[in-house]
């Protein structure tokens, strides 16, 4: 068995969690209550392997200067950023590891980056805090810009001092709800101000996408027509609603699911961006030699 074989089996021994929920919804806030609760090790938030209050590798989203470099660094895009930290687990001997993430699909491409097997249990933020607790972590991203990142103020002051604000401190009870016992432990957040936050958030148009969409279904099969493209916005990524017509005799089942992963291969490869749903509708099966 040779060093690849090896560290492949060491990360496929790793029991994977996972925190899910939008932007800013208060999941690296609460990510060490849910460790805590699976008796897990190490998260992976934002790009950064943590250990015990320990930035154990990575780097971190925060400090890019661009919102789509944010995204490529948390999605471990960059071969050298995502081979570093696959590294490191190899040699921690962590056994439980948590990763966060704006949606599941998110945090399987995460796992498949760093070669770790698909997460087998999923939380969502929804199940570990109320509706108030939410809207109230999305305002204060919204309006102040603040982010959460799950390690003491020392951490952050010497990697990245130029986006640190303050630090808070959640003590975490095993006992019973509101019983402050001898295991409970006391935990430091640092609260940043990213980089990009500082400039405004960096957005692709609809126009550039609706253009991207076109090239890479003439790039698929120059005989498809596309009808109509609607694209849809919100906190969780971008959905695409493609209408089209389509030669006769098209395979429709496999041609609309190779069709989809196509699209969204290409946008993400080079946007950074996260495509939810790429949604395909047949309007009209015609004639190959009809253009219109």
């Amino acid at each position: 068995m040779n060093i690849v074989d090896d560290l492949l089996k060491i990360l496929n021994d790793i029991s994977v969690y996972a925190l899910v929920g939008a932007s800013g919804t208060g999941k690296s806030f609460r990510a060490k209550l849910v460790a805590q609760k699976y008796g897990i090790e190490a998260l992976i938030d934002d790009g950064l392997l943590i250990q015990d209050d320990k930035i154990l590798a990575g780097k971190s989203a925060k400090r890019e200067k661009s919102y789509m470099g944010a995204v490529r660094t948390a999605l471990f895009d960059n071969k050298e950023h995502r081979d570093s930290v696959a590294k490191v687990l190899q040699s921690s001997k962590i056994q439980k590891i948590l990763i966060l993430g704006t949606s599941e699909k998110m945090v399987n491409m995460i796992a498949e980056r760093l070669q770790l097997p698909t997460p087998s249990k999923i939380i969502k933020i929804e199940d570990i805090a109320s509706k108030e607790e939410i809207e109230q972590a999305i305002r204060s991203r919204q309006i102040e810009g603040k982010h959460v990142i799950p390690v003491p103020a020392l951490e952050i002051k010497k990697s990245s001092p130029r986006i640190f604000i303050n630090s808070i401190r959640v003590f975490l009870s095993k006992g019973r709800k509101g019983k402050k016992n001898a295991e409970g432990k006391l935990f430091e957040k640092s609260v940043v101000r990213p980089e990009f936050s500082k400039k405004g958030r960096i957005s692709i148009s609809e126009a550039a996408l609706n253009q991207m969409a076109m090239q890479c279904v003439n790039n698929f099969n120059s005989e498809i027509r596309v009808r109509k493209l609607s694209i849809k916005t919100n906190e969780m990524g971008y959905r695409f609603i493609l209408t089209i017509d389509v030669p006769f005799g098209t395979q429709l089942t496999s041609m609309v699911k190779d069709l989809q992963q196509y699209i969204i291969d290409n946008i993400e490869r080079y946007t950074g961006i996260m495509l939810e749903e790429v949604s395909i509708v047949i309007d009209k099966i015609r004639n190959p030699s009809i253009k219109k």
